[in-house]
């Protein structure tokens, strides 16, 4: 059974470990104590908390048939004479999408605009992250 500490979890969720906290301590989410009295909260039962707080599609979502969607900030925009380069940090992640600079223009995108990155691929590449302890260890 995997199981994170809150500092992991806060990670994880994109939060800090102190929201995490006030969330154990309301109830929202379950923590128990392990063998050295941390705090850690099953994967299973933290899967389904980010399950549960994932926010609605934006609207428009229902006419497409793409699922992931990143909505965020955007954080650069890059232009030539044809294409452009637009970077948006959504949560923790950087998102960048190349485009005609006609779009760009169409979009009004700017630095500080609110954007949302649409996502569709036959492709996805997923790998298994290593356990936090082992990526900290040297040598490793």
């Amino acid at each position: 059974m995997t199981r994170f500490r809150i500092g992991e979890a806060a990670d994880l969720l994109g939060v800090s470990a102190d929201t995490v906290r006030r969330w154990v301590a309301a109830g929202r989410l379950t923590a128990e104590r392990d063998d050295h009295g941390h705090r850690v909260i099953d994967g299973v039962d933290l899967a389904a908390f980010a399950r549960a707080q994932a926010a609605d599609p934006d609207a428009g979502a229902e006419f497409s048939s793409a699922r992931n969607r990143l909505r965020g900030i955007v954080v650069d925009v890059r232009k030539d004479t044809v294409m452009a380069q637009v970077d948006i940090q959504a949560g923790p992640f950087r998102v960048v999408s190349l485009m005609s600079r006609e779009a760009v223009d169409e979009l009004d995108l700017r630095v500080g605009s609110v954007a949302v990155a649409v996502i569709k691929s036959t492709t996805v590449v997923v790998e298994r992250a290593a356990p936090t302890a082992a990526r900290g260890r040297a040598g490793g």
